[in-house]
């Protein structure tokens, strides 16, 4: 069966007092209009159709081609929203899940579950419900004496005692297509807004005898909506409760999970430990074993098995086996560190290879640079790589020492096992085997300050 979905991602979002589009605005690391994309992806839709309005060009270049999109120029109400996908979906066959762009904590499984009841049900609309302490602000799911949907009543129009009701609209629905096309046709705006609204769809379905059904998540949370900064707060949080729950029912131990921050992308093995602080974002991969300490950070990066990343900036990068880093290191995009490799406190790595067993201990930068097996680098020394026009490589063989306070003026190449006196300024290529010497002889005046 064909199964579609409609986002409605049109809204100006004028309570989250931004420049930014509201879908845009980011939970966990990743647009709230990413997170409902994913999940319907997930939940198993053919075809997906995103309704833009301002800032369309930002949700297009967010998602690609992973939608398809529809424009509605006029603000006039979610069922007008819906209408706009027509041009997609018109007279096609199977099942429609209308998704709020701004409700990021929906999970593919209930989207599936839906689905799935809807379809069972051969229902012509399912509504996607929640029971809530505090129903404040949402429509009121009305039942007959037999359970089944009465109608949506919105709290503005609710009589008292429909207040105390607890089950509210989520405003999520899944629709047979060709009902939910055909009923829109005949939504009127009588409402004091003038506007278009899609529970007007459901009551036309239920006034016409069709079937119309319920579905209730049990977990009020998943159909939050945000629609300010308080609440996109609340959703912050909610999720990454989500995210560190389920590495640590997982194998991985997270000293404080309220002050820690992990992506949804991110994947990590078991027995892993995380301290208090640490912030991981974006698509990083870390291995088992892994002590990843307190106020680190690490976006899009591949941390190995048994590395140790202490009080330490990792981005675009890849820490090897049995690696150390920091505290107070900076790996920048492009270092690739090999198995055994130390990079200690204040050092920092840009576009650099560093081997099996090579030792930053400590002060150096270390840019766009090769550096051989299990040479050593003496503190304080540097890869001089830039002219101020163009950026040049330094190649270091593999067993060389590279005494303190080394400067390293690329294009320049160091031989294996070759020795550099501390504090040396290199220019010329060193042959492999020898010992380099590039500073002035030490002058002592005696008695000149006698003078």
């Amino acid at each position: 069966m064909q199964r579609n979905a409609i986002i409605l991602a049109a809204g100006k979002g004028t309570r989250m007092k931004s420049k930014k589009y509201k879908v845009l605005h980011e939970v966990a690391g990743k647009s709230m209009i990413e997170h409902v994309l994913n999940n319907v992806k997930q939940s198993g839709v053919n075809q997906i159709v995103t309704i833009v309005g301002h800032g369309a060009e930002s949700v297009k270049e967010t998602l690609g081609n992973q939608s398809l999109y529809s424009f509605q120029e006029e603000h006039l109400g979610t069922a007008h929203a819906v209408k706009m996908a027509e041009e997609h979906l018109a007279n096609k066959e199977g099942t429609t899940i209308v998704v709020c762009g701004d409700t990021p904590l929906i999970t593919s499984e209930t989207l599936q579950a839906l689905i799935r009841h809807h379809e069972s049900k051969q229902a012509q609309v399912t509504v996607l419900t929640a029971s809530t302490f505090n129903p404040h602000g949402y429509g009121r799911i009305v039942r007959n004496s037999d359970q089944t949907l009465e109608r949506i009543v919105e709290e503005k129009d609710a009589s008292e005692a429909e207040r105390l009701i607890n089950e509210i609209s989520s405003g999520i629905f899944a629709f047979d297509n060709q009902v939910l096309f055909e009923k829109l046709e005949q939504v009127n705006n009588d409402s004091a807004q003038g506007e278009y609204y899609l529970p007007d769809v459901v009551s036309l379905i239920l006034n016409d005898g069709e079937k119309a059904d319920i579905y209730n998540t049990q977990n009020f949370e998943e159909i939050m909506g945000v629609n300010d900064r308080v609440m996109l707060s609340q959703a912050e949080k909610a999720l990454q409760k989500r995210i560190n729950h389920f590495h640590m029912k997982n194998g991985v131990t997270i000293i404080d999970p309220d002050t820690t921050f992990i992506g949804p992308d991110v994947e990590i093995g078991i027995d892993t430990t995380i301290e208090p602080g640490v912030r991981i974002g974006g698509y990083t991969t870390i291995g088992e074993e892994v002590l990843v300490g307190q106020f680190s950070e690490i976006n899009n990066s591949t941390i190995c098995s048994n590395a140790n990343i202490k009080q330490s900036v990792v981005n675009d990068s890849v820490v090897g086996e049995n690696t150390k880093v920091g505290p107070f290191a900076q790996l920048r995009p492009g270092s690739n560190l090999g198995a055994g490799v130390k990079v200690g406190n204040f050092v920092e790595v840009k576009k650099a290879d560093l081997k099996d067993g090579v030792k930053v201990s400590h002060l150096s930068y270390i840019g766009d640079a090769e550096i051989g097996e299990r040479t050593n680098i003496g503190c304080g020394s540097i890869t001089v790589n830039y002219d101020g026009v163009n950026k040049f490589k330094t190649i270091v063989g593999k067993d060389a020492f590279i005494g303190c306070n080394t400067n390293l003026i690329a294009p320049v190449t160091v031989g294996d096992q070759s020795l550099i006196a501390a504090g040396s300024t290199i220019t010329d290529d060193i042959p492999k085997e020898s010992l380099a010497l590039a500073r002035a002889r030490q002058v002592n005046k005696e008695g000149y300050l006698r003078k």
